[in-house]
């Protein structure tokens, strides 16, 4: 993968962690999960390298499909205040990203490039769970954190094989799926998916 792809990845990460609208933070993250498959297939090398971009491309359009799922049957009455604004969440993310990018001992990748938005896409992730009431942007937070680790899937020496990409591609979206099914949850018992909500629960 060449080093445009790669920022313009980090790009659409940075506007998942930035934008309010549930359905324009979904579709960031989905359209960097069809890139990650677009690139998985163009680089592929053999029939295993092709199989894993074929599972990331289906992981793509499931996440999308029950997430979206998720947005159509979760109307909020009213936009969730985050717990940090816009501004502050990309300086938080960007921030995290640097950090990361000096203190994590290089992977022994053949980009810096794709190495380092690996990297940022996991620390925008993490940003957007840390900083974000509504839970289904922590959802998206999460997916965040995946696509950055199938980056650096893509990018392992000797391409990644398809049962180490079925593996995680499968534990991770069951990951994401059950968070969702848990935003539905709030959703129904509080009217709203703001995870403040959680603080009114006593034992």
């Amino acid at each position: 993968m060449n080093g445009a792809v790669a920022w313009l990845l980090v790009a659409m990460g940075l506007g998942a962690v930035v934008v309010r609208r549930r359905s324009l933070a979904v579709g960031f993250v989905t359209a960097q999960a069809l890139m990650l498959a677009a690139a998985g297939a163009t680089g592929a090398a053999d029939a295993g390298e092709a199989a894993a971009a074929a599972v990331l491309a289906v992981r793509a359009v499931c996440l999308a499909a029950v997430l979206l799922l998720v947005v159509s049957r979760t109307r909020e009455p009213r936009p969730i205040p985050a717990h940090v604004p816009p501004l502050a969440r990309a300086g938080l993310a960007v921030a995290l990203a640097l950090a990361l990018a000096l203190l994590v001992p290089p992977f022994g990748f053949a980009s810096v490039d794709v190495e380092r938005a690996a990297l940022a896409l996991v620390a925008f992730g993490l940003v957007t769970v840390a900083t974000r009431r509504a839970t289904l942007q922590q959802v998206v937070g999460i997916v965040l954190v995946e696509n950055g680790v199938a980056l650096a899937a893509l990018e392992l020496p000797g391409g990644a094989s398809f049962l180490t990409e079925l593996g995680v591609a499968f534990d991770l979206t069951l990951i994401a799926a059950v968070a969702a099914v848990f935003h539905e949850r709030i959703f129904a018992q509080f009217g709203a998916g703001d995870s403040a909500a959680l603080r009114s629960l006593r034992d």
